[in-house]
């Protein structure tokens, strides 16, 4: 028999119009990118808007406009997904071609999406400092709030118009409960990839709470020197993220809650190894990166970290998608 994976539903209804709310949420998605694209365009140009005297961005400005002409590329990806998500056309796109890029996106935002809302709550409830510390100034505290905000509304708008993508074209892979999938749906490569993605996942998620609980084991001096409140909510999340990667993995591996609905072990494994896989290599990509100062690289330690929470999260994906292969089929 041949297979398609991730065939569209027979006889589905692809629209010749999109309708008012996916105009709407397009809208809303491609606005939300103005502002950050705006201002990375601005610092390619020369601008120093936002940028402080002293920053550590004006220090190796050939190696900060190659970083800043990627994030360029990222985000307009988010405007060519918009489009294609909203687009006749875009039903026609191989599964593949379009669920990489958005679990990277979906990957990138989700822990800004949470992360930055309970930051300004800690603030306001602890009266913490909101700068970075250090002695080298980073951004105005204004950048901050107009990207994480534009990057809030990016996460909402992009994802709520890939589910409603995913339901026209997909619904038939989530529909039921775990206990109704036949056994063959669980196949070898996701019971290998959950029980792999577990036994790793111990390291990061241990390290991410140490540093969230004030240890400083593995930390360079200068990510001691430099830790605020956001530090601490951000490393929480961390390892929040990290725990809710394995366990959607294993409970679509093994079942062990029969009632459970097939999409909410999905959801946890597809946004879970985004952000552990997808921070996991940004993160390592800043701590291998040239020019830094002995205090200011990462340590090996915390590069050994974000590289087995790149692992685990590439893990539990390969799983997930193994899994959706055969659920298509």
């Amino acid at each position: 028999m041949t297979r398609t994976p991730l065939a569209p539903v027979p006889g589905a209804h692809v629209p010749l119009r999109a309708p008012r709310v996916h105009r709407v949420l397009r809208t809303l998605t491609v606005a939300s990118c103005v502002p950050y694209l705006s201002l990375k365009i601005a610092w390619i140009a020369g601008s120093r808007i936002g940028i402080p005297d002293g920053s550590v961005l004006l220090e190796h400005r050939g190696l900060i406009a190659v970083a800043n002409s990627v994030t360029v590329l990222m985000d307009g990806t988010v405007i060519v997904l918009a489009l294609l998500l909203t687009q006749a056309w875009g039903r026609r796109v191989p599964a593949w071609l379009l669920a990489t890029p958005m679990w990277i996106a979906g990957g990138l935002l989700a822990p800004i999406m949470v992360g930055f809302p309970v930051q300004l709550l800690t603030r306001a409830v602890t009266g913490a400092e909101p700068h970075r510390g250090g002695d080298k100034p980073f951004l105005d505290e204004w950048v901050f709030g107009v990207v994480y905000t534009g990057f809030i509304v990016q996460g909402l708008a992009l994802g709520t118009l890939f589910a409603l993508y995913a339901r026209e074209r997909w619904s038939h892979v989530w529909r039921g409960r775990i206990w109704d999938l036949p056994s063959a749906a669980t196949g070898r490569m996701l019971k290998l990839t959950a029980v792999a993605a577990a036994g790793l996942a111990l390291f990061p998620a241990a390290m991410h709470l140490l540093w969230a609980c004030g240890a400083t084991t593995g930390l360079s001096a200068t990510r001691i020197e430099q830790r605020t409140a956001d530090f601490y909510v951000l490393e929480g999340i961390n390892a929040l993220f990290v725990a809710v990667a394995v366990t959607g993995a294993l409970l679509l591996a093994f079942r062990p809650v029969p009632a459970l609905p097939l999409k909410t072990p999905l959801a946890m494994a597809w946004l879970g190894s985004g952000a552990v896989g997808c921070w996991g290599i940004w993160l390592l990509i800043a701590a291998v990166l040239p020019g830094a100062e002995d205090g200011e690289r990462a340590s090996g330690l915390m590069a050994l970290t974000y590289a087995v929470g790149m692992i685990v999260g590439l893990l539990v994906i390969t799983g997930t998608a193994s899994f959706l292969r055969r659920r298509a089929a």
